[in-house]
């Protein structure tokens, strides 16, 4: 069954509004939705400690929206599409401009993975 004909029930709907109401966890999905990122990009990008980086981390795992690539001692993160609450998060991400400023400067803070 395709993701974008699933019906979520009002408790699903909002699970997913709720972990992306935190405006870093909306970020770290807006800029997962593009492509994968260790956990080591993310604390360069959003300026916080790799603990603060992995709770939030743990929470997207946790609502189901994230897959996780362990590569030796890293750990990547990519959108999980499959999930049924994605289509909610992805409606709300379509609504952040790529121009977005916040959206901007984190793009210009990341590193390249090899630097993890």
């Amino acid at each position: 069954m395709s993701t974008l004909n699933t019906r979520l029930n009002s408790t699903e709907v909002a699970d997913a509004l709720k972990v992306i109401s935190d405006p870093t966890r909306l970020l770290m999905m807006k800029l997962i939705s593009k492509k994968e990122y260790c956990v080591c990009q993310f604390v360069d990008m959003f300026e916080i400690s790799q603990p603060a980086v992995s709770q939030h981390i743990r929470k997207l795992k946790q609502a189901g929206v994230v897959e996780e690539d362990r590569r030796g001692q890293w750990r990547f993160y990519s959108m999980d599409r499959s999930a049924p609450k994605v289509a909610v998060i992805q409606a709300i991400l379509d609504q952040i401009d790529d121009y977005d400023q916040q959206y901007l400067e984190l793009l210009k803070k990341e590193t390249p993975v090899d630097c993890c």
